[in-house]
């Protein structure tokens, strides 16, 4: 009982912060447009006119047409009556082309907005992932215009059509409004005290939605992992809490569209009654029979549509347009923290690969999940348990590279992806890695790269944990480049300089030298010529990503299997150049050239982890024998 008070008490305070929040850009907004209100309120001038003559021509054509024997008066008023309806149509033509002057301003200011919000988001959370961003851009902008346009319409239709059918009874006889206007505001009052409950509720439901689609989003991209790593049933769970939070908004979405069609009821359909029971009082106090009459057009066909369409507005239009507009214009949903060195909660999808923002000038592309990456399941069973690089490594504080113990592994029951990792890479030392697909390399690079938590032990860099780092830091020691290359539209140049923009050209021309980019930049159109990333191959993205990463200013490069796209000699020219570059290079082999032209190779097998020569490995490790025959075309033989 205490829980769901609680709960409606935080709708309530959702809905009159949304409010808050919304009206005073709202007043700035119209302030801005107050020609395009002017002209509006001149339309809807000439629209009540047209509502008070309908029902004035019709009184008059029974009381002094019709009744008093004069047919030809009657016809004459009615016509009256008929040639104001038709006036309507030039009349709404008038409205809706000065509506285009609110609704169009307002979907182009939602559109920056909620731009501008996504890239601030990306900007303060690097590596995360906004998945909201393309309902906010699309599906929420369309509705908070199509809705905004609805409620205009609607609210400057009902005020003045409301107005001119009440002068119109007014005028026919005081004592009608005293029938039609107490049952009449009742029905408004209900309905007002429903708008801001509802409000509140419409926007759980878009919470709840977004919510359901960013599980469903998570959960279709890790379905590996979630197999894999045992989460499955706790993901499960999670999701029919998300449906049954979706089915919870929905129901009271539903109790409060009960009590507005109960509102519409008592303004719409009560007031006709109420005159039908009062006519006998009304004919006894004077009113004519005509203006009965016509007292019963101002509620059909002026009054009682206007307050329908009113409530129908205000109560599904209004609420989602107030809801959608805070979420776009109002302050972001803070992120949930990551758990510090712990593995998922239970039920959490493990994360996907995300996309580093331009911010995060340590990355020479956005990292792109891909075979060996978590969020594509690479990591099965008892990956690297109790694994050690050898005999532990002293632990040198100078250490380019340095794991101490760690410990990675995806949901509660999950079995560990490295289980109690040393490894130790010094200043300068060219290492590759190499094991089956799916056995954790991609995941080791991420450690490196400060992309990924250890669920234990402890990642180091530079002699420094990489843990608590922000995206600078980062940046400042280490270059990652993915499986698939990041290339924007812009020149040639920007694209090579994007993680040192202020390089010169002498070191420009040495990059283009010493990885062989000559004939390519050439047929670019040169260094100042626009670059248009659809036009390259993937191999092509892939020496830009490398070049990048060589001009970079970083002292360790992680090149997680960049050169997959590139023939041999270009693979080999390239990792030759970035092994020449100052500092250290952490290779995922894509072939056993790459491993035999490291320093030390590091073999995951699944079971330990062998570090040592080419030579030195080929004798320690089955593993590795069995994939130099597999890359050689044929098994290798042991001595």
């Amino acid at each position: 009982m205490t829980g769901a008070a609680g709960s409606r008490t935080q709708e309530k305070d959702a809905g009159s912060g949304a409010l808050r929040r919304t009206v005073p850009p709202a007043r700035r907004f119209l302030a801005r447009r107050k020609g395009v209100l002017a002209r509006l309120a001149l339309w809807s001038v000439a629209e009540a006119g047209q509502a008070f003559v309908v029902g004035h021509g019709v009184a008059r054509a029974v009381d002094q047409g019709f009744l008093a024997g004069d047919t030809r008066r009657g016809l004459g008023w009615l016509a009256v009556a008929a040639v104001a309806v038709l006036l309507g149509a030039p009349v709404m033509r008038g409205v809706f082309a000065e509506l285009a002057g609110l609704t169009e301003p307002l979907r182009d200011g939602l559109v920056r907005r909620a731009v501008d919000r996504s890239l601030a988001g990306a900007l303060a959370r690097p590596g995360g992932t906004d998945r909201a961003a393309v309902s906010r851009l699309t599906n929420q902008v369309e509705i908070a215009r199509d809705s905004f346009a609805g409620l205009v319409l609607t609210l400057r239709s009902f005020v003045f059509t409301a107005a001119g059918a009440l002068l119109g009874l007014l005028s026919l006889h005081p004592d009608l409004l005293v029938v039609v206007l107490p049952p009449l505001l009742a029905g408004l009052a209900l309905f007002l005290a429903t708008l801001r409950p509802m409000a509140a509720a419409q926007r759980r439901a878009l919470a709840a939605d977004e919510a359901l689609g960013d599980h469903a989003t998570r959960a279709r991209a890790a379905l590996r992992d979630l197999t894999a790593c045992g989460t499955g049933p706790e993901t499960a769970r999670r999701g029919a809490e998300l449906v049954a939070d979706a089915a919870a908004s929905a129901r009271v979405l539903a109790r409060w569209a009960a009590v507005r069609t109960a509102a519409l009821g008592v303004a719409g359909h009560l007031p006709v009654l109420m005159l039908l029971v009062t006519v006998p009082w009304l004919r006894g106090r004077g009113v004519t029979a005509g203006a009965l009459l016509g007292a019963f057009t101002y509620l059909a066909q002026s009054l009682l549509p206007a307050v329908h369409t009113l409530m129908t507005a205000l109560g599904a239009a209004g609420s989602r347009l107030l809801v959608v507009v805070d979420r776009i214009t109002g302050p972001a949903p803070a992120a949930p923290a990551p758990p510090a060195g712990g593995p998922p909660a239970a039920g959490a999808v493990p994360p996907a690969a995300g996309a580093v923002p331009p911010a995060d000038r340590g990355t020479s592309a956005a990292p792109v999940a891909d075979r060996g990456s978590p969020s594509a399941a690479e990591d099965v069973p008892r990956s690297v348990r109790t694994a050690r690089s050898g005999p532990p490594t002293a632990r040198r504080p100078g250490a380019a590279v340095e794991f101490r113990a760690v410990t990675l592994s995806y949901g509660v029951r999950a079995e560990p992806v490295l289980d109690s990792l040393d490894l130790c890479v010094a200043p300068g030392e060219h290492i590759a890695v190499v094991g089956p697909s799916g056995i954790g390399k991609s995941t080791l690079t991420r450690l490196v790269a400060g992309m990924l938590a250890p669920s234990s032990g402890e990642v180091r860099v530079a002699g420094r944990p990489v843990a608590g780092r922000t995206a600078a830091e980062l940046g400042a020691l280490r270059t990652l480049v993915p499986q698939e290359a990041y290339v924007f539209a812009g020149t040639v140049g920007e694209n090579l300089t994007y993680l040192r923009p202020d390089a010169c050209r002498a070191d420009i021309d040495a990059t283009v030298r010493d990885l062989a980019l000559r004939p390519l930049v050439e047929r670019l159109g040169g260094l100042d010529a626009p670059l248009r990333p659809d036009e390259l191959s993937q191999g092509e993205r892939q020496l830009v990503a490398l070049a990048r990463a060589h001009l970079s200013a970083a002292p360790l490069l992680l090149l997680d299997e960049a050169t997959c796209h590139l023939d041999p000699a270009s693979e080999a020219r390239a990792e030759e150049a970035l092994a020449r570059r100052p500092g250290t290079l952490l290779v995922v082999a894509h072939r056993l050239s790459s491993a035999v032209r490291a320093d030390r190779v590091l073999v995951l097998d699944g079971v330990r982890t062998v570090c040592g020569t080419h030579q030195e490995v080929l004798a320690r490790s089955s593993l590795y024998r069995d994939l130099t025959g597999h890359w050689n075309g044929g098994r290798h033989r042991e001595p």
